[in-house]
């Protein structure tokens, strides 16, 4: 799993990422990425102030992940959900390295069930480098 701060869970999340996201494709994987924008940022704690109530310093968001694989992928649940856990476990491999701030759909194509976790690592790699997500990029 990943840590609860790094998941993209919330439809209106997803929807919001699919509208407004960059689209980067590559072979059987499709990123959808949008930086977050500042109202959504400091919906955070509010520091007391002597004459007025201001918000805290701004500090970017952890960047959120969330994986979809349809069922056009494959009919079995067990095949989806083990692509899941591949790509989940890339995405940890890559967690440390990525910018701040960010929301990313991960959509899975069919034809994914003959990749393995190595080629899914580096697809992702390749692909989050390409919207300039990774640190380094």
């Amino acid at each position: 799993m990943l840590p609860k701060a790094h998941r993209l869970k919330n439809r209106r999340d997803f929807t919001a990422t699919y509208k407004y996201g960059i689209r980067r494709q590559g072979g059987k994987l499709t990123l959808i990425a949008r930086k977050r924008r500042r109202s959504e940022e400091n919906k955070g704690p509010y520091k007391q102030g002597k004459a007025s109530i201001e918000p805290a310093p701004a500090k970017l968001p952890p960047t959120r992940i969330g994986i979809s694989v349809s069922q056009k992928v494959s009919k079995r649940s067990v095949v989806r959900n083990k692509i899941k856990r591949q790509i989940r476990a890339a995405v940890r491999e890559l967690l440390p390295r990525l910018s701040a701030g960010w929301d990313i759909a991960i959509v899975v194509r069919p034809g994914a069930t003959e990749c393995n976790y190595g080629q899914f690592l580096q697809k992702l790699e390749q692909l989050l480098a390409a919207l300039k997500v990774l640190n380094g990029h």
